[in-house]
């Protein structure tokens, strides 16, 4: 039952961060072992997705329900597939530097060899997949986004 709770503070806003996050479909340009997603049903609130996760010689599909609260969380909802059960939280806070983080993932595999085989990996997967989120917001919207003035750093006086 592996479980990986992680904050950090990134130089995005809370809305760029929850787009990159909420746009499912585009999981498999950037995301580790995401090698397909598919909406089958979506509007503003809710989508219903299926995702295939292929590691080694592993591949496994399955079906989520992501609710959508614009522009602060992101949560992820199992539905059937290889796991016992998967919860998925992102949260996007306002912060001074920019957008505080709140990831939160906890999920069992039904199968004790699948189980198995992600336990020994599982820190270093999860937090590969959070710098590749990271990596994504930098690709989007660039090293160090413009921020607002009332947060910006005042500047040097000389």
């Amino acid at each position: 039952m592996p479980t990986h709770a992680q904050r950090k503070v990134l130089r995005y806003t809370p809305e760029q961060m929850y787009a990159l996050v909420a746009d499912v479909r585009r999981y498999p340009e950037f995301l580790p072992w995401c090698t397909m997603a598919n909406i089958l049903q979506e509007d503003e609130a809710k989508l219903v997705a299926d995702m295939t996760i292929g590691f080694k010689m592993f591949r496994e599909t399955f079906r989520s329900e992501v609710t959508l609260e614009r522009p602060s969380e992101v949560r992820v909802t199992y539905l059937n597939g290889p796991f016992r059960y998967l919860n998925n939280t992102w949260k996007f806070l306002p912060h001074p530097a920019g957008c505080e983080v709140d990831f939160y993932v906890d999920f069992e595999f039904r199968s004790a060899i699948l189980q198995a085989a992600i336990g020994l990996v599982f820190n270093e997967a999860v937090q590969l997949m959070v710098r590749a989120f990271e990596r994504r917001a930098m690709a989007l919207h660039g090293r160090k986004p413009a921020l607002p003035a009332a947060v910006r750093a005042p500047a040097a006086q000389g």
